[in-house]
């Protein structure tokens, strides 16, 4: 009988408060869907990290003919065929390096055209303008900077590059975007706190007497309480399923259908459905604990019982 009352009154406050029930659930269904979005973009930034990383070489240039009239590092010439089994066999020698490829001026310039066959700069170049390199993969791609060390500045090197370091300003930029979508997600969070608050005063005001009634026979607090904590968890639910909803529906439609992505950017490693699975459960907790405490907490202050 008291279960039954308890639901009966949920379905009294829901409905009488029916705005202000409508902005909470689309409040909390929009923060908790911005929040499982940044979980998925983090997981995503850690996956690609992961994918990318793996794959960075470190390109040691040499120098040609062209580098020696224009770059101070060339000075002393052009890369001769001795400098250049030295830097093969050193870099053999070095425990930290896994394999290494060399790409002569025509792979280059074959590669160059493939990239940038469209830019005006390619029509003007030949392959003797093009560089030499060893391209170096690491066991450890942090350990850049041994390689570096060993070999800037040796006669017949250009420069030594790191790609990790393109992928790093790559990855610092998905890590901004992920902090802003995380800050708009704070900001829609305490919008939905304070329209939890306000829906629960709003609900207590207006069903005063029949609080002071139950008090007056004997009702104790938690039973007085129920009803509106209730209503709250119900509210924070439905918003909770519709961010499950449109976690799932964005998933499907961003990267295997609709924009298809998985497969238009196959070099992009994205995270799969049991990423986006493992979230949902941590999401409706939350819309359901969230809204619940903002409840409780509130009727400790509007409704003196």
């Amino acid at each position: 009988m008291r279960a039954q009352f308890v639901l009966s009154e949920i379905g009294v406050g829901l409905r009488r408060n029916l705005t202000m029930t409508f902005a909470v659930i689309v409040s909390v269904a929009l923060s908790l869907a911005l929040f499982g979005g940044s979980l998925l973009m983090s997981d995503q930034v850690s996956t690609m990290k992961g994918y990318w990383y793996d794959k960075v070489n470190v390109s040691i240039f040499l120098c040609n003919k062209h580098d020696a009239e224009s770059d101070a590092n060339c000075a002393k010439g052009a890369v001769t065929d001795d400098q250049k089994k030295q830097i093969l066999d050193d870099l053999h020698k070095m425990p930290i390096v896994e394999k290494v490829s060399y790409e002569s001026q025509d792979e280059a310039y074959k590669h160059y055209k493939e990239q940038f066959g469209n830019s005006p700069l390619a029509s003007s170049l030949t392959p003797d303008q093009m560089q030499e390199s060893y391209r170096i993969k690491l066991k450890d791609p942090q350990k850049y900077q041994v390689i570096a060390s060993a070999f800037n500045g040796r006669d017949g090197v250009q420069s030594v590059q790191d790609q990790k370091g393109i992928l790093d300003n790559l990855f610092t930029l998905l890590n901004l975007m992920n902090r802003g979508a995380l800050g708009v997600m704070a900001l829609m969070l305490v919008v939905a706190l304070l329209l939890i608050v306000n829906t629960v005063r709003v609900s207590a005001f207006s069903r005063r007497r029949e609080t002071g009634i139950m008090r007056l026979v004997g009702a104790s607090g938690f039973y007085i309480q129920a009803p509106f904590i209730m209503e709250a968890a119900v509210a924070g639910l439905i918003g909770g399923g519709l961010a499950c909803v449109a976690l799932v529906v964005g998933r499907y439609f961003t990267i295997d259908h609709g924009m298809d992505l998985a497969h238009k950017l196959q070099l992009i490693n994205f995270v799969g459905w049991d990423a986006v699975l493992t979230k949902l459960p941590l999401i409706l907790a939350t819309s359901v604990l969230m809204p619940s405490l903002a409840a409780f907490f509130a009727l400790r202050k509007y409704l003196k019982v």
